[in-house]
């Protein structure tokens, strides 16, 4: 028996296949979800969220939102999530010195929440990415 995954985000739908196991960041730590897992609702953490579907493994940047377990089907309402493969090493790195930088200087508050929330999605991005390319060779 499989679960079937979907992740959401606001711009796509990034993820919907059958897979053996999802290792999720929560707010209660990493969690690992099995077929016939009981109903859950939590919160997601930035970080890594691992597929598993057979013998392979897929890896994807989360940056939050939402995860429900139910009947064997596990939905995330994702804030951003991107596969690893997909990552930007060059685009990410950027955004970190953006950040970087933005914080730096004297911004509003609110400047300064977006750059930190850029912060963490570059550092997860190139964090993922680094892991990833590691295991392919």
């Amino acid at each position: 028996m499989n679960l079937l995954l979907e992740i959401i985000t606001p711009e796509k739908v990034v993820y919907k296949d059958e897979v053996n196991e999802v290792i999720a960041p929560t707010i209660n730590g990493e969690i690992a979800i099995l077929p016939n897992h009981i109903g859950l609702l939590t919160q997601v953490n930035p970080g890594e969220l691992i597929i598993k579907k057979g013998t392979t493994a897929q890896y994807l940047a989360i940056t939050g939102g939402f995860l429900e377990v139910e009947n064997n089907k596990i939905s995330i309402l994702a804030d951003y999530a991107v596969k690893a493969q997909d990552i930007e090493v060059a685009r990410a790195t950027e955004a970190k010195k953006r950040a970087e930088k933005i914080m730096s200087e004297k911004a509003t508050d609110n400047e300064l929440r977006i750059a930190q929330a850029e912060m963490i999605k570059a550092i997860l991005e190139l964090k993922v990415a680094t892991k990833h390319k590691r295991r392919a060779i």
